[in-house]
């Protein structure tokens, strides 16, 4: 096994060195990516419970894991009909379906933060959707995200955001990171055909633009909690305004200058929620393209694949490995572009 690895790379290199020097470092970074997404995604699949959950550490957050790791999985380019993954991501559509509550809720109503699985698995079912030739469960993903999107509605608060859980249970509170994730979640929901009313999102976009300080950073609420910006919402924010088709010529700009100066050197965690930050930002440097995506792209996947484990997972973050690979793992998928959501 050893021997062939060594032999593949070396042929690797001997075919790359023939089209040129970067041509032979570009083969052989794309090799070791690729080696650390195969494991990763094997990790992924090998660690769904036989209900087709995924969870975070003690058990926590079944639905934000499981929407997640579907996505990451998703993004290798499997269906629910097709491909290696496809039981696992049938078994995961079908865990989510059933956690959809009477009031349109994907979740647990006794999760402290059910907003975030709500709107991740908003954003894994819109995916799926685009997809899914099986009619019956076509129809029952109309219907769930039809729901969840009203949900979602009722739970945004009077200023344009949305906290941990609803406004009416949160009594008002409102968060960035939690908004952003309804807003993606929306705006996947929108592209697959579900209607989504357009004050839903005017309000979400007034929201974040009322959080963003004079040098673009996005604060961590409405009422300024926390102090100035912070990278990881700031980061979220921006790839929220580009999904949602939203290129002002105020906001955006200073928005991602403040990414680019606090998230451009990929190294360094100071901020806290590496892996977060660098999903997001990730998303809209491959939008941009050109030599910053490819710069940007070299430096942050050698670190993410430098990082992996001997097993195959990811397990950094206080969350849990499950979180951290689905992450990783659809960082370094988004050159595929096998979802719509990500695609330029």
């Amino acid at each position: 096994m050893i021997a062939s690895r060594v032999l593949r790379s070396f042929f690797i290199v001997l075919a790359a060195a023939i089209a040129g020097p970067s041509a032979a470092w570009a083969d052989l970074r794309q090799s070791e990516v690729d080696r650390a997404v195969d494991r990763g995604l094997e990790w992924l699949a090998n660690h769904q419970s036989q209900l087709g959950h995924w969870t975070a550490n003690s058990n926590q957050y079944p639905t934000a894991m499981t929407a997640l790791s579907g996505i990451a999985l998703l993004c290798e380019g499997s269906t629910t009909m097709q491909g290696k993954y496809a039981p696992n991501i049938r078994r995961a559509v079908d865990y989510l379906i059933g956690r959809c509550r009477g009031n349109g809720l994907i979740g647990a109503s006794d999760d402290s933060r059910y907003t975030y699985g709500h709107g991740f698995s908003m954003l894994f079912l819109s995916q799926v959707l685009g997809e899914e030739e099986d009619l019956d469960r076509r129809q029952k993903l109309i219907e769930v995200l039809a729901k969840a999107v009203e949900f979602t509605g009722q739970a945004q608060t009077s200023g344009g955001g949305w906290g941990y859980v609803s406004a009416k249970d949160g009594h008002g509170f409102d968060e960035g990171s939690t908004t952003i994730t309804q807003v993606q979640g929306l705006r996947g929901c929108r592209n697959a055909g579900i209607p989504v009313p357009k004050e839903i999102i005017a309000k979400a976009i007034g929201y974040i633009k009322k959080c963003t300080g004079p040098d673009g950073g996005v604060r961590y609420n409405l009422a300024g909690a926390g102090g100035g910006g912070r990278p990881p919402i700031t980061a979220a924010a921006i790839a929220c305004l580009y999904n949602a088709g939203e290129y002002d010529e105020e906001y955006v700009p200073k928005i991602l200058l403040y990414c680019k100066r606090n998230l451009g050197q990929v190294s360094g965690n100071s901020f806290g929620h590496w892996h977060y930050a660098h999903y997001y930002y990730a998303q809209v440097m491959y939008r941009e393209g050109g030599t910053e995506w490819e710069t940007y792209r070299d430096k942050l996947f050698q670190q993410i694949v430098s990082e992996a484990g001997a097993d195959g997972g990811w397990n950094q973050g206080y969350i849990g490995t499950v979180y951290t690979t689905a992450i990783n793992l659809t960082i370094l998928q988004l050159p595929k572009g096998m979802l719509p959501i990500y695609q330029r």
